[in-house]
C-alpha cells in the first residue's frame, strides 16, 4: 500500500503485545536508542504471573513471576519506551514509509517500524475438530489448575500441549492422576511427559464429551485403531494449545492463523508466538522480540544511508 503522505512523527518504533516478546523488542529497540510505543491491553507479562516453574531460562529465575518481575522492571526503567497499558490494537496498516496502528480508543499512531508480538490464546473444544462438546462449553486450561485442584484426583486433560509438563514440574510431588487424551498431531509434544508416573496417555481419534450438573465429568473416547473407552474423571481440563490473536488490517496469515515473518511488509515485523505453534516458549519469544527490534534499526539505518 503505498503512502498518502511521508511520516514524520518521534516515535520510531510501535511495539503491539506486552509479553516477553514485546517487552524484549522494546528494551532492545531502547539499548540502540530507538523510541518506541508498547500497546498492551492489559498487564506486562500477564501469562507469565501464571506460571509457577520455569526450567528453560536464563538469569537465575526459577518461577515465571519472578521472570515478568524481572522484566518489567528493566523495561520501566529506561527512558525510550512509553508503556500504554489497557489499550488495545485494532489493526495495522502498512504503507511505503511508516505503519500506522488504530487502538480501540480510536486513536491512532505511526511510525516507521512496527513489532507485532500479540501471541496467541487458548483454544477451546468448539475449535478443534475431534472434540465433540456442548457448543457453549467453557472449560479452563490446565496451567489455570492449582495444587488443590489436582491432589488425589483424577484430571482427563484435552490435549497434549507443552503445559503440562509444565504443571507437573511445578508439582512434583503432588499425588494426582493425569488422563491425557491427545490427537496425533501432538505426538511430539509428549514426550517430556511420557514417563512421569502420575500421567496415562490415551492417543486418540475423538473425544465425546459428556455434561453432569453443567461440569463434564465423563468421556467417551475412540482409539486410533477404533476401539472405544469411557474415561471418567473428577474434572476436565485443557491443553489443546492455542490459536493467533493478531490484530485485523495489513498482516498476512497462514491457513493455520499463523503470521510468518517472511510473508509480512516489510515494515510490519512479527515476533514471538504469533510466529508459528512450534517456537513457543519463553527464550524463544524474547530471543525473537530482540531480533525484530533489531532488524528495524538496522533496516532503518539503511534507509537513512541511501537517502
Amino acid at each position: 500500500m503505498a503512502a498518502s503522505q511521508p511520516y514524520t512523527g518521534d516515535t520510531d518504533l510501535i511495539v503491539i503485545g506486552g509479553g516477553p516478546a514485546g517487552c524484549a523488542a522494546a528494551h532492545m529497540a531502547a539499548s540502540v536508542g530507538m523510541r518506541s510505543v508498547l500497546i498492551e491491553p492489559d498487564t506486562l507479562c500477564r501469562n507469565l504471573y501464571r506460571i509457577p516453574a520455569v526450567n528453560n531460562v536464563l538469569g537465575g529465575c526459577t518461577s515465571g513471576p519472578e521472570l515478568a518481575d524481572a522484566i518489567t522492571t528493566e523495561l520501566k526503567s529506561t527512558g525510550l519506551c512509553s508503556i500504554e497499558l489497557g489499550r488495545r490494537a485494532t489493526e495495522i496498516r502498512t504503507f511505503d514509509d511508516h505503519v500506522t496502528v488504530t487502538l480501540d480508543t480510536g486513536v491512532c499512531l505511526a511510525a516507521p517500524y512496527a513489532i507485532v508480538a500479540t501471541g496467541v490464546g487458548p483454544l477451546q473444544p468448539r475449535d478443534v475438530p475431534w472434540i465433540t462438546a456442548p457448543s457453549d462449553l467453557a472449560l479452563p486450561p490446565l496451567w489455570e489448575a492449582e495444587p488443590d485442584d489436582a491432589e488425589g484426583r483424577t484430571l482427563f486433560v484435552l490435549g497434549g500441549d507443552r503445559p503440562i509438563g509444565t504443571f507437573l514440574r511445578a508439582c512434583p510431588a503432588i499425588d494426582t492422576r493425569l488422563l491425557v487424551a491427545y490427537p496425533e498431531v501432538d505426538d511430539y509434544k509428549i514426550e517430556e511427559i511420557r514417563d512421569d508416573p502420575r500421567v496415562t496417555l490415551l492417543p486418540i481419534e475423538h473425544v465425546t464429551l459428556h455434561s453432569s450438573e453443567g461440569l463434564p465429568t465423563t468421556a467417551e473416547t475412540v482409539s486410533r485403531e477404533g476401539g472405544r473407552q469411557t474415561v471418567t474423571a473428577d474434572a476436565v481440563y485443557l491443553s489443546i494449545g492455542n490459536a493467533p490473536t493478531a490484530p485485523s488490517g495489513d498482516l498476512i496469515r497462514g491457513a493455520d492463523g499463523y503470521c510468518l515473518p517472511a510473508d509480512q511488509h516489510p515494515r510490519a515485523i512479527v515476533a514471538g508466538d504469533l510466529r508459528s505453534a512450534r517456537f513457543q516458549r519463553i527464550t524463544t519469544a524474547m530471543g525473537s522480540g530482540s531480533e525484530a527490534a533489531l532488524h528495524a534499526y538496522y533496516a532503518a539505518r539503511e534507509l537513512l544511508a541511501r537517502d
